[in-house]
């Protein structure tokens, strides 16, 4: 029987070196947090009463009225709670109509990761750090649909579909896409909350 240990000891530090490559490829749960949700991502994690990942089921603004407070009602469905909501549950919020107009429309069926202030004396919630808490997901709900401010408009489309570097032939630079998914956004936001 041969020594089977130099073949062994050869493929296990293949192993390795491949798995440190992948890691040190891999962004961080905290550098994609903070690329997608800005350099302030911990506080917002932190001042929100309600996070989770869900469905837009109503698309309509419905006119609701709140204590003599005009305000808005939405309709979601909870894919994945974060915080201060349960999977599966279907949340109506309601929100001062004033703000609703400072906000992304969002669209029946569309898939986002909110993260909302707690409750008002009046019931009432918004987004915490407005646009920065309304953040749009893939079809799958799995993965963030990125606006990237260092991109030019010209090419956000191109960036989101290709997954080989894009180049901007107006400044020189090359752009790859690197998609930040649900799950790492969750760890960084339930870290960031010390859970």
């Amino acid at each position: 029987m041969r020594n089977r240990r130099p073949a062994f000891l050869a493929a296990l530090v293949l192993a390795a070196l491949c798995a440190l490559s992948t890691a040190a490829a891999c962004e961080s749960d905290q550098a994609a947090a903070k690329r997608v949700l800005g350099p302030q991502w911990k506080h917002l994690s932190q001042r929100a009463g309600m996070v989770f990942a869900g469905s837009v089921l109503s698309d309509r603004i419905q006119t609701a009225r709140t204590d003599r407070v005009p305000s808005i009602a939405l309709r979601f469905r909870v894919d994945r709670a974060i915080a201060g909501v349960q999977s599966g549950q279907v949340l109506t919020i309601h929100e001062w109509t004033g703000a609703w107009s400072l906000y992304s429309p969002m669209r029946r069926g569309e898939h986002v990761l909110l993260f909302l202030y707690p409750l008002s004396r009046l019931g009432l919630t918004s987004p915490v750090g407005g646009t920065q808490g309304q953040v749009r997901l893939d079809t799958t709900g799995r993965n963030v649909v990125e606006h990237r401010p260092d991109v030019p408009a010209s090419m956000q489309d191109a960036v989101r579909s290709s997954s080989r570097p894009v180049h901007d032939s107006a400044s020189g630079t090359r752009v790859t896409r690197s998609p930040v998914t649900l799950d790492q956004l969750e760890r960084a936001i339930r870290s960031a909350r010390g859970e």
